[in-house]
């Protein structure tokens, strides 16, 4: 095969990975968007108050990923469309740093997942041992962790009892309205019966953030496959670019 004709098809292929990689980095970017912005989202309720600002953190993380990869993106169309040498060394440059940031990455995710598990877990306990104070800024978690109560018909992290640990009820019966079965509506917590809550908690409904890890961890490790193409081809174009020049 002439060498002209392996380097249309290994631009072909190239772009084609090129734009599989700008997709993913796309969705690292509407990720980082949806956490920064979004007050519906309960990791970012729950970590965007006061001194904890670790959703924002993670948020600008991939903001600055996404950009990265965008930019490298374009940086890679350019090279392998106007078959400049410079360009296509450094865009195989940057992608062989990202992928091993990547790497890095992927290792910390599952060296801290049960750490992160762990706060998050706490951290809704926290959310519910203070629901009901005086701070309205509160407001907004409490209704998410309201809303999941009543539409899943469960009641505490755990279970029922969790609520003995909350601190602004008027007696210790006391349970949020929306726990119960009752069509009786208060701001917070009503007394009934407590055969009339629900039994189920909600732990399996509040971790929302399993489901975010495991759209990450999906998304790196597909970057991480593309990557190896796009450094493969990347290498391959680079060289036959070159043998062309010195042999049309």
């Amino acid at each position: 095969m002439k060498v002209k004709d392996r380097i249309i098809i290994q631009k072909y292929y190239l772009n084609v990975f090129n734009g599989v990689f700008l997709a993913l980095g796309l969705m690292f970017l509407t990720f980082g968007l949806w956490l920064l912005f979004d007050r519906n989202n309960l990791f970012s309720v729950l970590f965007s108050s006061g001194k904890n600002q670790l959703a924002a953190f993670v948020s600008y993380i991939l903001l600055g990923i996404g950009s990265v990869i965008t930019f490298t993106s374009a940086m890679g169309l350019l090279g392998s469309v106007v078959e400049v040498k410079c360009l296509l060394v450094t865009y195989m440059s940057f992608q062989i740093l990202m992928f091993v940031t990547h790497m890095a990455i992927l290792l910390l995710i599952f060296a801290k997942k049960e750490e992160v598990h762990n706060q998050w877990n706490n951290r809704i306990d926290e959310v519910i041992s203070e629901y009901g104070n005086d701070l309205a800024e509160q407001e907004p978690v409490w209704n998410i962790l309201n809303a999941v109560q009543h539409n899943m018909e469960c009641c505490g992290r755990y279970n029922v009892t969790q609520w003995k640990t909350n601190r602004n009820k008027e007696n210790s019966t006391q349970i949020p309205y929306l726990c119960t079965k009752s069509s009786l509506k208060k701001k917070w917590f009503c007394d009934v019966p407590r055969d009339s809550a629900y039994r189920m908690g909600c732990e399996e409904h509040l971790n929302t953030f399993e489901n975010n890890v495991l759209i990450l961890t999906a998304i790196t490790v597909s970057l991480l496959i593309a990557q190896i193409f796009l450094i493969t081809l990347t290498g391959l174009l680079f060289g036959n670019i070159r043998k062309n020049i010195i042999w049309p």
